[in-house]
């Protein structure tokens, strides 16, 4: 025996990577008898993913043949070769160990991939084929041998490359191509087959068979071992030698023994199993079809499914021509396939099921078929080709990482999600290659033990361990599920899908009258921001143009589709190239279409986004469109006053601030995210963190720190008192002080000056905040802003039934909390008098009949008037102020400033029915949302109700009711109305 020496040592064969010391310095000695080469040499330059196996193999070969073992072994290009390619692929070992004479250094050493015809010539040699007719004596045996040594061919390129996931794609076509050849081949040994057995041989050379690839075949994404997915098309070349219908009893022959030549027993093993399970009917239907019934097939009967397999069709083997009549006949199928209904979701569902049949066991090892697989990024890209290649013929590719860059260059999906997921199509695929080449046998499964995954980090390349791998693996998977759940389910989609085919293109001939036909009132001006949006060739044009028609459609589902339009255009500008604006619209759940709504639904939203049109980002996310409450208002304001020197520069910036909060709650209430009750506190607050803001400011500039001991609050009275304000709501308040030791002139001219400095600097020209105290003693004609002890004196001698009912909804919102209490105490004993006379509440009545009959502006329709009309806003409140006045100082429940919840304890106090007060609060919550509806939709403020009915039915919209729906909410105002105007007159009036 030959003595080891130092260099092939235990030691220094664990340091090459070999596992099993023993069995391997046994394998190596064994080797170095048989061929006569030392240990040192025959290890020298060994660099295997798994030595042990290689050593194995390599022994294995040359006990059959160990002269040609030797002479592989003495060459070094060779031999690193030889350890490179058997330390990877056992099946491969196996293989030389069968057919020793095959072990040929020029395989060993190849680093270019073979072409097509390299390999379709080398593998029709093997059969001896001429005219189409194999001569060969064992042609089976030959074709799988010839296949094998190309495979090895493909291995050693394959390993041979510095980045092997970069050559991915490449590797995959050559392997696509040696099936092809593969199956080329094998139909000039079926042809002799066939006529052997008694087929007459002018026959079966007139018999057109084409063998169309299908899935991986066809996209030329084939693996080590895969299935090789076929449809076969067949004719006739000649009428005369023999009809179409026998053409295909003979092609049907000669599919069976095509397939039978590279997958029957034999004895070389099977190459792979050729699965003809994709064809019409399926493993049910005909074997082979002609072109004709092929089509029938697909125009009548076909699924959505089969058309997506349809997509990576390509002629593979056969009659060349008729193969490419059959992909122009079924091309056009396969991309008007998504027209069909419930196409989308039909796709969506498929890629479920086949998540769903996956073995639990397995789930977290399968590259292909679980979540974050292989099937995962490949659903994605089909189902985005498919819905987009409707009217985008760049789309119309077979290949994964071609279509993901098509797909990236026509702004489909983003640049770094096209790249990132073909990068992590790169690494799953190597992962695939490398663990089928392990036994050459058909596996999707990853590595449950530590040996095998350290050996698959070796073979990769892509990580130094095991561990390494199974990070690398499980970040893989969570992102490629992540990113498939965003593109595979994007509602957009099922929405492309669904487009009627002429409205896919906007093309100028007949563009406005599909515009007039959709709903758009001036289709010229349409057409015009269109082009405006769509033109040039930059990828935000690209995006538009992807979006455009299907944000037309949905745009033409709103009220006012020209104004939507417009400030989306508008909106689109203010932005500019801003990276996240399209690309959220395109690929997030749902944003286009909320943001197509409260465009042509929402004047009022539409002039304030394209002042902040960074709120268009809010659509993404639900819970941007939550109201903030007032103390995280408040705690912003507060810290936009520390971040500004002047008071112009803070309060441009809190009136920024309000603007904001309010085009976060119109979007949140366009949208029906929050009711009447959760919009009116959260305007009331919005107001509030306003005004106090303001407060802070102003006299922080007006009273000089020599009088910072005078008290100043603000009461907010009328539905600013009770948290009830709508959009465009007066805010009413109350102006008090108290001089608390200054001088009582200086603290007159410091009140008035704040008075005066709120009223300048909350001044809003784009959304005006109207602070309105016209509910203070005298009215206009009393002095803006009074001490607490004038207010105490005017009340306590003067003050008329009107005024203790304008106190009942007084409520503290800025100042000193010290004075609002006072005000509030004093307030108290105003509004909840131990006894009402009756002569004060026949005033109530009196005035409140007045008010009907003055305050209406002429002309009006009563009927329609939403706050002064019968059985409206005014009805309800004053009803529920007179129980207040008469019962609030012995039912605490009623001291409240909420109208609602003060109707609510009038009937747990028996002062008014339940079905009444119910009429009564259908009544305010219907007008309330009526008036806010209005402000929304036009953008101005209005008390009337509309009459006509363009703009009636667009405020039914936002009130969720139907299309169209103008009569219905015209006849439920009405009848609400009336019915609360009865509850009124009884129990008011009595």
């Amino acid at each position: 025996m030959v003595r080891p020496d130092a260099s092939a040592s235990l030691s220094a064969l664990a340091r090459l990577g070999f596992d099993e010391l023993t069995e391997a310095s046994a394998a190596l000695t064994e080797l170095a008898e048989l061929t006569g080469l030392e240990r040192a040499e025959l290890v020298d330059g060994l660099r295997a993913a798994d030595p042990d196996a290689a050593a194995a193999g390599i022994l294995r070969i040359a006990r059959r043949d160990p002269a040609r073992v030797r002479a592989l072994l003495q060459d070094p290009d060779a031999r690193i070769a030889t350890w490179r390619v058997l330390g990877v692929s056992n099946g491969i070992a196996d293989f030389f160990a069968r057919r020793p004479e095959r072990l040929e250094a020029a395989l060993l050493r190849r680093t270019a991939l073979p072409t097509a015809r390299e390999l379709t010539e080398s593998m029709l040699t093997a059969v001896d084929a001429h005219d189409g007719f194999a001569r060969a004596a064992h042609p089976e045996a030959a074709l799988r041998v010839a296949y094998r040594c190309a495979l090895v061919q493909i291995v050693a390129a394959d390993l041979a490359a510095p980045d092997p996931a970069a050559a991915i794609n490449d590797v995959s076509a050559a392997l696509s191509d040696a099936a092809g050849a593969a199956l080329e081949a094998a139909l000039a040994v079926a042809r002799t087959s066939v006529a052997d057995a008694g087929a007459d041989r002018a026959e079966v050379a007139a018999t057109r068979l084409a063998i169309i690839g299908m899935g991986k075949a066809g996209a030329r994404e084939l693996n080590y071992l895969s299935d090789v997915d076929v449809i076969f098309v067949a004719g006739t070349a000649d009428e005369q030698i023999l009809s179409e219908a026998r053409s295909i009893d003979v092609a049907t022959r000669l599919a069976r023994e095509a397939m039978r030549t590279v997958w029957g027993v034999d004895s070389e093993p099977p190459l792979w199993e050729v699965d003809a399970a994709l064809r019409p009917e399926g493993k049910q239907g005909a074997l082979v079809r002609s072109l004709a019934s092929h089509v029938a097939y697909y125009d009548r009967w076909a699924k959505s499914w089969e058309f997506q397999a349809l997509l990576k069709a390509r002629p593979l083997a056969g009659d060349a021509d008729l193969g490419a009549e059959y992909i122009a006949a079924v091309q056009p199928k396969v991309w008007s396939s998504a027209e069909r209904e419930d196409f989308v979701e039909s796709v969506q569902r498929m890629r479920e099921r086949v998540t769903d049949n996956v073995p639990s066991d397995d789930v977290p090892y399968q590259l292909k078929l679980g979540p974050g697989g292989l099937r995962d990024i490949e659903f994605t890209v089909q189902l985005l080709q498919l819905v987009h290649g409707l009217s985008d013929e760049s789309l119309r590719t077979r290949g994964t990482l071609e279509s993901l860059e098509a797909l990236a260059d026509g702004g489909y999906i983003g640049r770094a999600e096209g790249a990132s997921f073909a990068e992590q199509y790169r690494v799953l695929r190597l992962l695939e290659h490398r663990l089928q080449l392990q036994e050459l046998t058909r596996t999707h499964l990853m590595p449950r033990d530590e040996d095998g995954m350290r050996r698959l980090a070796r073979a990769t390349g892509l990580a130094d361990s095991a561990s390494g791998l199974r990070t690398l693996w499980d970040g893989v998977r969570r992102e490629v599920r992540e990113q498939h759940v965003r593109l595979f389910y994007r509602p957009l989609l099922a929405a492309v899908a669904s487009l009627p085919a002429e409205e896919r293109a906007l093309t100028t001939g007949q563009a406005v009258d599909r515009l007039a036909a959709i709903g758009f009132r001036d289709p010229g001006g349409a057409l015009g921001h269109i082009a405006a949006l769509t033109a040039g060739l930059s990828r935000k044009a690209t995006i538009q143009r992807y979006l455009m028609p299907v944000m037309l459609r949905w745009f033409a589902e709103g009220t006012d589709p020209d104004y939507g339009l417009i400030a989306f255009r508008r909106i689109s500008e203010r932005l500019g190239d801003t990276h996240w604006f399209l690309r959220m619209l395109r690929d997030s759940s749902g944003a286009a279409e909320r943001l197509t709504r409260v465009l042509s639904s929402s004047r009022y939203v539409g002039e304030l986004m394209e002042w902040i049109p960074e709120s268009v980002a809010w659509l993404d996310s639900p819970s941007a469109l939550r109201p903030r409450g007032g103390a995280a208002l408040d705690e912003e304001a507060r810290a936009i006053q520390t971040r500004h020197t002047t008071i112009e520069a803070a309060l441009r910036a809190v009136r920024a601030l309000r603007r904001r909060e309010l085009l976060r709650t119109a979007m949140a209430a366009v949208l029906d995210h929050i009711g009447v009750d959760e919009m009116a506190r959260a305007i009331s607050e919005i107001t509030e963190a306003t005004i106090q803001a303001a407060l802070r400011a102003v006299r922080r500039e007006v009273v000089p720190p020599e009088d910072d001991a005078l008290d100043f609050s603000i009461i907010a009275v009328g539905r600013f008192g009770g948290a009830e304000l709508g959009f465009g709501s007066d805010a009413d308040v109350l102006f008090v002080y108290d001089p608390n030791g200054v001088e009582p002139q200086r603290a007159q001219q410091h009140a008035a000056k704040i008075v005066a400095g709120l009223r300048e600097h909350l001044a809003d020209h784009r959304l005006p905040l109207d602070i309105d105290a016209d509910l203070r003693p005298e009215g206009r004609n009393g002095p803006i802003v009074r001490t607490l002890e004038a207010y105490t004196q005017y009340y306590r001698r003067w003050s008329l039934s009107w005024e203790a009912q304008a106190l009942l909804r007084a409520r503290g919102i800025a100042g000193s909390a010290k004075l609002i209490g006072r005000f509030l105490e004093l307030a108290d004993s105003i509004r909840f008098p131990e006894q009402v006379s009756a002569q004060g509440v026949r005033e109530i009545k009196r005035i409140k009949a007045r008010v009907e009959g003055e305050r209406l502006p002429q002309g009006v329709d009563p009927g329609r008037h939403l706050k002064l009309g019968p059985g409206t806003l005014s009805d309800v409140e004053w009803m529920v102020q007179v129980l207040q006045l008469q019962h609030g100082y012995r039912v605490p429940d009623l001291r409240t400033t909420s109208t609602l919840d003060a109707l609510d304890a009038a009937v747990l106090a028996d002062l008014l029915p339940a079905t009444a007060a119910e009429r009564l609060r259908e009544a305010w919550v219907l007008c309330s949302r009526l008036r806010s509806a209005m402000t929304l939709l036009t953008g101005q403020t209005r008390d009337l109700l509309p009459v006509e009915h363009r703009e009636l039915d667009g405020v039914g919209r936002l009130l969720g009711y139907p299309d169209r729906g103008a009569m219905l909410l015209e006849e439920d105002y009405l009848r609400v109305t009336r019915r609360a105007r009865r509850v009124f007159e009884k129990h008011f009036y009595g």
